[in-house]
């Protein structure tokens, strides 16, 4: 977690710190691993939501009797849906779920394609011919867990670069996600998790758009 502490080394020793786990495809094969692994971080640290994260930014109290935990669950996986989500439910998890918007918008017939053509990697699968999540699927999910944008197109920092650039992969995903969910899409995530705080133009893209918070790999980083 970026942007909070003066002092890490004593934040670490109080374990005043969050630990952001990364996913991508959750396919049913896994099913019990991801169960048990999910579990097992949950009695070692605190769920933390989005409230936390922003009381914590707001007073500077961590208010967690331990240290915190956020899953993340990349790209908008139809197997992240009807695997992840349920298994994070169960377990009483709140998880974010970075999601592709161009990836869900995506024609069934074209998804392989386009999941091709954007860096998306697969994971082959018995019995369905969808790979994204559905719209549908994005509004339950956001019932209980965190929806925010990775980009329209999982698109890399590096070529967004147009007003048409920013609007496809910044502006639009979030009125996307949000129109959809009926809830704010606070954070922002790149292809590759770059860091706020290395392009000026595109932080100053992500700012305009509202996000205040940006997903860098292992770090959170509040940015407004």
């Amino acid at each position: 977690m970026s942007g909070g502490f003066a002092d890490y080394g004593a934040a670490m020793g109080e374990g005043r710190y969050l630990r952001v786990v990364n996913y991508h495809n959750t396919p049913e094969s896994t099913a019990d691993r991801l169960r048990e692994e999910l579990a097992a971080y949950a009695a070692s640290f605190a769920c933390v939501t989005l409230e936390d994260l922003d009381r914590f930014y707001a007073t500077g109290e961590w208010g967690l009797d331990r240290p915190g935990f956020i899953p993340i669950f990349y790209e908008g996986y139809l197997n992240n849906a009807t695997v992840a989500a349920p298994i994070c439910d169960e377990l009483g998890i709140v998880a974010w779920f970075p999601v592709i918007t161009r990836f869900i918008d995506c024609p069934v017939p074209e998804q392989r394609a386009f999941a091709d053509a954007h860096d998306i990697d697969l994971v082959e699968e018995r019995g369905t011919e969808r790979l994204a999540m559905t719209w549908d699927q994005v509004a339950q999910i956001a019932e209980r867990h965190l929806v925010i944008p990775h980009t329209g197109s999982h698109e890399q920092i590096s070529k967004v670069v147009t007003p048409a650039d920013v609007e496809r992969e910044i502006l639009e995903p979030r009125r996307a996600v949000e129109k959809v969910t009926g809830r704010e899409a606070p954070g922002f995530v790149w292809l590759y998790g770059s860091p706020f705080g290395t392009s000026p133009e595109q932080d100053r893209a992500v700012l305009d758009a509202g996000y205040r918070y940006q997903i860098s790999n292992t770090m959170i980083q509040r940015i407004a």
